[in-house]
């Protein structure tokens, strides 16, 4: 496949490589102090930002950033289970977003609060809210798996890992106001399913290329 059209007008959008050389020292002298905490990274971006146009330092960064954009470009064309963890990962990034805001539907999800504390604050219990739905739901789909085998059902593993956590249909999001239950101690947590997902392991090992070869 052609691939030029991805990158623009020819002989524009090209890594000024001279560029990168001549800083090449400043560079890695940057990286190493971040990296040696001697800066914060937020106080180095403030530095780089300032003049920028006239800062060669922070042009020859912008042109590193070019250049791993473009790597990570042509591995993802190239890549086609590196395209589907993507996918995959992008996927449950989305389906935990909209969960999220299901569960924030308080205001619509609008922060009406100017102040950043506050703002924090919201989208912290937010998150916090939102994991412990998920936990719960957790906990009733192992309940669920525990007694289908309890019943001598057969758990394929497959199947099951395209279980998503992120119900809604079971969840009262206007609570249930029940006082005789706050005394109430729950179990211990038990994560163990008897159910084997080495078969689904040994699948994500060979994609990443760590399986043995043939």
């Amino acid at each position: 496949m052609h691939i030029d059209s991805l990158f623009g007008e020819a002989g524009k959008n090209v890594i000024d490589w001279d560029l990168i050389e001549s800083q090449f020292r400043h560079l890695m002298r940057v990286a190493v102090s971040v990296r040696e905490g001697a800066i914060s990274s937020s106080t180095l971006l403030k530095r780089l930002r300032s003049g920028s146009h006239k800062n060669s330092t922070y042009t020859a960064f912008r042109e590193v950033g070019r250049v791993v954009r473009t790597v990570q470009l042509l591995r993802y064309l190239s890549d086609a289970p590196l395209r589907r963890r993507v996918t995959a990962a992008t996927n449950k990034v989305e389906s935990f977003n909209r969960f999220s805001q299901w569960v924030g539907f308080g205001n619509q999800g609008v922060l009406a609060d100017n102040d950043p504390i506050e703002q924090e604050k919201v989208m912290k219990f937010n998150a916090l809210l939102t994991n412990a739905v998920i936990f719960h739901n957790a906990l009733d789909i192992a309940e669920i798996v525990r007694q289908l085998l309890q019943e001598g059902w057969e758990i394929d593993p497959e199947d099951l890992a395209h279980i998503s956590p992120y119900l809604t249909e079971h969840i009262k999001r206007f609570g249930e106001y029940s006082t005789h239950e706050l005394g109430i101690q729950p179990e211990a947590y038990d994560p163990k399913l008897n159910v084997d997902f080495t078969q689904l392991r040994d699948q994500d090992l060979r994609a990443e290329g760590f399986g043995t070869a043939a």
